[in-house]
């Protein structure tokens, strides 16, 4: 019995930094998008982030995952609620395989993706998504507007970008895999919740998760008022 005691108090420690792990990147997916739209001309366009229906945002990913094709991310999806207002609850999501064209030996690299369509939305809400086969995946423009779009890029479902050492660009990720991860939903809400459900039925979103939203609703705003001060002018 105390043998039994011992074990489980070894492990402890590693069930609760496990446990934790969806929070901490909650934190990091905030300090991520902080980042990219305080950049002075190389952020994500406003005016995108404004009619994006969904973001997903996977921080920290491991570049060389990507040469073995094995799991090489993990992050979240937030979709607009029913109103346009605000953010709706993050759902956990996680990245695999795919031919995706991230620099090879960059050390860590972010990804923000925004769904542009209600298709998009609605394929990316599913179990699994495969980029480019159930959703066209454009590598998105970088800059304060979105003037430099090609016509891939305003017929696409799906905008990408990477940050890798510095560098923030558009990227283009055919193939790879997104899939909802239920454990994570699991730790973050208490059950085992779909995306689908977290995102369109408002569940309430976790306190770890405030400072992530009230980023996109402060950028989505900022977006609304300045639309609004011109059109007075």
């Amino acid at each position: 019995m105390k043998v039994i005691l011992v074990a489980a108090l070894a492990f402890a420690p590693m069930m609760l930094a496990k446990d934790t792990e969806p929070v901490k990147r909650l934190n990091e997916a905030a300090a991520v998008f902080s980042e990219v739209m305080a950049a002075p001309d190389s952020g994500i366009p406003q005016d995108l982030l404004e009619k994006a229906h969904c973001i997903v945002i996977v921080p920290g990913l491991k570049t060389a995952a990507f040469v073995f094709g094995g799991k090489y991310g993990k992050g979240y999806l937030l979709c607009r609620n029913k109103s346009g207002a605000g953010w709706s609850a993050p759902g956990t999501v996680r990245i695999e395989g795919g031919s995706v064209g991230f620099q090879i030996g960059g050390s860590q690299t972010d990804l923000i993706m925004l769904v542009m369509s209600e298709r998009g939305a609605d394929k990316l809400l599913s179990s699994k998504f495969t980029m480019g086969a159930e959703g066209s995946v454009a590598a998105g423009p970088v800059g304060r507007t979105a003037t430099a779009q090609t016509d891939a890029q305003m017929r696409a479902d799906i905008l990408s970008w990477s940050r890798s050492q510095g560098l923030f660009a558009g990227l283009a990720l055919e193939g790879a895999t997104l899939r909802q991860d239920l454990d994570d939903n699991k730790t973050l809400y208490g059950k085992k919740l779909e995306n689908r459900q977290i995102v369109t039925t408002g569940v309430r979103p976790p306190k770890a998760a405030a400072k992530l939203i009230a980023l996109l609703n402060k950028h989505s705003m900022r977006e609304r008022t300045s639309a609004s001060t011109s059109s007075k002018r």
